[in-house]
């Protein structure tokens, strides 16, 4: 009836959409529910300093420790090659997506939104799994490495994707070769777009792409100036 696959109740945030609009396999997404926890957060503080409403703050806390509590119950996935990770999507009953998507809130972007430190040992695992050929939307090819997404064609990834795997990396090596790779791979138009193919840059999608170029822009501003 249009609700996708049943699920149970986890605590978290029930979805259809993933943040790049294409349809939950399973509805719990849970780099979504992360966004939401680091936002309830902020949202405990405004109400807090501001509003001075502490029924409203207590609330906002339940919902964050609901969230939080399914995500470590229901959205971590025992990998036999990469250890305990965090899945893309769940439905609650034990079936998890493993995956990660360009588009941000995703696994990648977690030290970034403030879900946890880079050196988190789940994240790294979770890391490196979606930094290799084990996750579906990774791919390489002779001009570019990198996280696409099932919303554009397969063999293509997305600058942002490239751009948030520097921003939340303590490698000056890595991240000065994403930078490079971002530049040399704009199909000589000098700009981001959505996603370009590893293998000819001059095939992409959406020859300017606002996102991806102030993404791009940020970490230019964080490791030069």
């Amino acid at each position: 009836h249009g609700h996708g696959f049943d699920t149970r109740y986890t605590g978290m945030i029930w979805s259809a959409f993933r943040p790049s609009d294409d349809a939950c396999a399973l509805n719990y997404n849970i780099p979504g529910n992360m966004f939401c926890s680091v936002i309830l957060s902020y949202l405990q503080e405004i109400v807090k300093d501001i509003y001075h409403d502490e029924y409203l703050e207590e609330r906002i806390q339940d919902l964050k420790f609901e969230i939080d509590y399914g995500i470590e119950l229901f959205g971590t996935y025992l990998h036999p090659k990469y250890g305990k990770i965090y899945a893309y999507e769940t439905d609650g009953y034990g079936n998890h997506v493993l995956m990660d998507d360009a588009n941000v809130p995703s696994l990648l972007s977690l030290p970034y939104l403030g879900y946890c430190n880079e050196d988190n040992e789940i994240y790294q695992n979770t890391r490196h799994f979606i930094l290799s050929h084990d996750n579906p939307y990774f791919y390489e090819g002779t001009k570019a490495k990198g996280i696409g997404s099932p919303h554009t064609w397969k063999e293509y990834v997305w600058p942002i994707a490239l751009t948030m795997q520097a921003l939340t990396s303590n490698d000056e090596q890595e991240i000065q070769t994403l930078i490079d790779m971002i530049v040399n791979n704009t199909g000589d138009t000098g700009y981001c777009h959505e996603s370009f193919d590893v293998n000819d840059d001059s095939q992409y999608t959406r020859p300017w792409f606002c996102w991806a170029n102030s993404l791009f822009a940020e970490l230019i501003m964080k490791v030069y100036f």
